[in-house]
């Protein structure tokens, strides 16, 4: 795909906004194959562009005005997602990754760019959860829903029994349509969660049913009740997502930490090992339970059935959550 500009121009010759010359320099580098790491890239650009646009970034919409300094910068802000719980480290640093291909698509050198994403973030990543998960106890959520509701943070408390009854990423809880989510609860006895979704992962072609039990109707009527009016989500008519973030998410932090929970992700691992135990009514490897040695089907079901709940195409992610096969 040949530039639409010259090459000295605005984002390098690729086009006048940052959101969509950066595709463009992707699907020109790939020679318009390898679509599924052109739209992965593409989709973490995106989340740079809106990090950039963002109060919290430089206003920039020309590529030319990216330095490496900027990169640093978004580094420390993808740092604090991950202790905010928002995302895991892997996600921060394919996110840093992605930025840096694209940079170099759209400069056509390697000027401007981090050279080791996960040094630049100063986080080692593992696909195998070694600590276990803080939140499976649900006395102990329940007492951070208490607190959070205490200190007038309701939305929150709500995202929190979200993740924790249903498996949802942070976003995923955010965003989830909740009447349609009770309506499936009333009529199927399921939910299928959609909106938020990673990668595109949404639709009749990447349905997510998951069996509804009395913790996520409660979880669903809770979130509702809270629910701003006028709204579908967690999201008020007027408050974007970020916004979101900034301001309701991000204050609880402090909250969480001092209640032995260091972030709303771990209710979601604390779900997979939830779910592991029913499945196969041994304990989550990273609790002690031996089931792979037992019964190696069993687990390996188990991981397959936890993977499609949390929304990954892949069986192996599933050992960030439960643990490793031993």
């Amino acid at each position: 795909m040949a530039l639409v500009g010259r090459r000295d121009g605005r984002n390098f010759g690729w086009g006048r906004q940052l959101s969509y010359a950066g595709p463009q320099a992707l699907r020109d580098m790939f020679g318009g194959g390898h679509y599924g790491t052109v739209k992965a890239h593409s989709d973490r650009w995106q989340a740079f562009v809106r990090w950039c646009r963002s109060e919290d970034g430089p206003g920039f919409n020309d590529a030319r005005k990216i330095d490496r300094q900027t990169l640093l910068d978004y580094a420390g802000h993808l740092r604090l997602q991950v202790d905010q719980g928002a995302i895991c480290i892997a996600t921060a640093q394919n996110r840093l990754s992605s930025v840096n291909r694209t940079m170099a698509a759209l400069r056509g050198d390697q000027y401007v760019t981090v050279p080791s994403p996960s040094k630049t973030l100063g986080m080692q990543r593992t696909s195998v959860h070694r600590s276990v998960p803080q939140g499976q106890d649900r006395e102990h959520v329940k007492q951070i829903v208490d607190v959070l509701c205490d200190h007038q943070m309701p939305r929150t408390a709500a995202i929190a029994q979200l993740a924790r009854a249903t498996g949802m990423r942070l976003r995923e809880a955010i965003l989830a349509d909740l009447p349609r989510l009770k309506r499936e609860a009333e009529q199927y006895g399921k939910i299928n969660i959609q909106d938020g979704t990673k990668g595109g992962r949404s639709g009749a072609s990447a349905p997510r049913w998951i069996w509804v039990d009395d913790h996520i109707r409660e979880a669903l009527r809770y979130a509702e009740q809270v629910s701003p009016d006028g709204s579908r989500n967690l999201l008020a008519p007027n408050e974007s997502y970020l916004d979101f973030q900034r301001i309701i998410v991000r204050p609880a932090r402090h909250l969480l930490h001092q209640h032995n929970l260091k972030g709303l992700h771990e209710l979601r691992a604390a779900y997979a090992c939830e779910r592991y135990e029913q499945i196969t009514h041994h304990p989550a490897p990273i609790n002690g339970g031996g089931c792979r040695r037992l019964n190696p089907r069993l687990d390996r079901e188990a991981r397959l059935q936890i993977s499609y709940e949390l929304g990954h195409a892949r069986i192996d992610v599933v050992s960030a959550y439960i643990g490793g096969r031993v």
